[in-house]
């Protein structure tokens, strides 16, 4: 148990001893199998929470003593209870708003069933007028079939309307415009790329539609904002999305004031029903400085910081968001790599793979400026959250953090390098020595068109070997956490947990897709655990309060349909969640828990 837990439960104990027998519990489980993630691991039978803090861990008859008149008791009939997820890294307002908006769905589409989907939502919005963007989102974009399809503004250009189209990568980085669009946007022959950004032109220079990164601001800055109206619509879906996984904390790895004045609206009437951490993005290309971007973050803090935790759910503003570079899958090879992604100098029917040009764009933000940015941030006691998707954005991170470590403020910071998908094995061990926590996203660990069809070429077999390597990085010592990246993929906690522990894909996902992702174990499931509990509520500094189910911490708690550590692997991904608990108020149960 930390430091404050200890102290919380010794004052707790002191007071119930200074008057005799201790206070009644408000609730009590008993007869499950309680899983703690406590330093040992351990598996209790009970469990007792008095006003949304635990006070008991232990067996039957310990938590018996606790019982009063009022005591709800409630029988777990051998169910597992364990802490509530903490989502380290995800995008909550996003994946809100996409749960209203034209959906893609993240399937597997040909180039038909893609345009009739989009037809079908044109048909039906009969409202909107020639001017105004269709949206389309959750694009699974490396997953068009066949394999390797082109898709251009003549895809969209076929379908029926006047109005501009954006059609959303589910990853986030790339989006694709229609010719209205194109023209909407104002992107000509001599449009210049914009920094950290591309726009996909064909071999006549004319933009294909497709914008790579900060390319698709030039669109993106010309939709109509979210009214109030919709921004708590959409807060209120992803919270009601993450009730039913069991996520009890979760971190907006990338927001706005906007979305932090809905949660503050869902706060101030009491329906946050999860732990909400924010993370302020830190963008230098638009002439900020490293001191103004810090300085606008703390202007943020200091209106939407809702101070230190408590029982009930409430808001922080304590991390940065960085991006170091885009992402390494076809088509985009935004990610930064150390050595050039691979072309094909042959044909499609005998492929020649060798080295080209391209080692990806330079690191969005250059060691200097990286370092000044770090260190402000330091200085005003902010963690940096810093996305990485290839080795070269990983090691140019570790190497700026490795001289912030010497540093009085910069001993202080936690930092955290979210996705590291392709990390060089020498790399490895700098996490734990520098104590940076990877946070991943285990279900990008199978075999699937944006693993096997968007990657395994181009990187070549060496490389793709090391491909999202969960396990090297544990093995190497480092404190691995999870964060879903929702809505980049649908928002499924315990398939990702699947796929963590066994590297495969989903039963129906195709046979070309069948087996494991390279040769690499699964993580152990108490080490995926872990990552979704106790580890990733260090990230967000609240592992004093959350993360595992010990006397003093808060009680914020999940009760399951089946046992993690007794099923089978693949049926880790059907663990449905029966009950979900923040600060010993059930704010989601299910049919089945009586």
């Amino acid at each position: 148990m930390s430091g404050k837990a200890c102290i919380a439960a010794l004052i707790m104990m002191a007071a119930a001893s200074a008057h005799g027998a201790p206070a009644p519990a408000d609730t009590i489980y008993r007869n499950g199998y309680v899983y703690t993630v406590d330093a040992t691991d351990s598996v209790q039978q009970a469990l007792a929470v008095r006003k949304g803090r635990i006070v008991y861990v232990g067996d039957n008859a310990g938590a018996a003593r606790l019982a009063g008149k009022a005591t709800k008791v409630i029988d777990l009939q051998g169910r597992m209870l364990m802490p509530g997820l903490v989502d380290g890294h995800m995008h909550p307002q996003s994946g809100g708003s996409r749960l209203l908006n034209c959906s893609l769905d993240y399937q597997n589409l040909t180039v038909p069933q893609f345009q009739a989907r989009i037809q079908a939502c044109i048909d039906k919005d009969t409202r909107s007028g020639a001017e105004r963007w269709l949206v389309v989102v959750n694009w699974f974009q490396q997953g068009m079939l066949p394999d390797g399809v082109e898709t251009t503004a003549a895809t969209l250009d076929a379908l029926k309307t006047d109005r501009p189209i954006i059609v959303r990568s589910s990853f986030g980085h790339s989006a694709l415009l229609n010719s209205k669009g194109i023209h909407t946007a104002k992107i000509m022959r001599d449009t210049p790329d914009p920094a950290g950004g591309k726009i996909v032109r064909d071999t006549k220079g004319d933009a294909t539609g497709l914008l790579e990164d900060a390319a698709q601001d030039m669109a993106m800055n010309l939709l109509p904002p979210l009214t109030v109206a919709e921004n708590l619509a959409a807060s209120k879906a992803a919270l009601a999305a993450m009730r039913k996984q069991g996520i009890t904390s979760f971190l907006d790895a990338y927001t706005d004031p906007e979305t932090m004045t809905a949660f503050t609206d869902l706060q101030k009437q009491g329906k946050l029903t999860a732990r909400a951490h924010f993370a302020v993005l830190i963008d230098l290309d638009k002439g900020a400085t490293p001191q103004s971007a810090v300085a606008e973050l703390l202007k943020q803090q200091k209106q939407f910081d809702q101070g230190p935790t408590r029982v009930a759910p409430s808001m922080q503003v304590r991390h940065a968001k960085l991006f170091m570079d885009g992402v390494i899958s076809a088509p985009a090879f935004t990610g930064a790599m150390l050595e050039p992604y691979l072309v094909n100098k042959g044909t499609a029917e005998k492929p020649d793979w060798r080295h080209g040009d391209s080692t990806g764009p330079a690191s969005y933000f250059t060691q200097a400026s990286l370092k000044t940015t770090l260190t402000e941030l330091a200085k005003a006691r902010i963690d940096p959250h810093i996305h990485v998707d290839g080795d070269r954005a990983v090691r140019e991170s570790l190497d700026v953090i490795e001289q912030l470590r010497a540093t009085p403020a910069g001993k202080a910071m936690r930092p955290a390098l979210a996705h590291d998908e392709i990390v060089d094995p020498a790399d490895y061990p700098r996490f734990a020595k520098l104590d940076v926590t990877p946070v991943l996203s285990f279900q990008w660990g199978k075999p699937a068109p944006d693993t096997v069809g968007a990657l395994k070429d181009y990187m070549g077999p060496a490389r793709y070997a090391l491909v999202e390597p969960h396990v090297q990085l544990l093995d190497a010592g480092a404190r691995i956490a999870y964060g879903s990246d929702w809505p980049v993929d649908p928002l499924d906690e315990w398939f990702a947990l699947k796929v963590g522990v066994t590297r495969t894909a989903a039963p129906d996902a195709g046979k070309e897709y069948a087996g494991r992702l390279g040769s690499q174990p699964g993580m152990p499931r108490a080490a995926a655990l872990r990552a979704i509990t106790l580890n990733a509520a260090y990230t967000l500094r609240q592992e004093a309060s959350t993360g595992s189910l010990e006397v003093g911490k808060l009680a914020d708690m999940i009760v399951l349909d089946r046992n993690f550590f007794t099923i089978p692997d693949e049926d880790i991904a059907n663990i449905k969640v029966l009950q979900t608990v923040v600060g010993g108020k059930i704010v989601y149960q299910a049919e089945g828990m009586r």
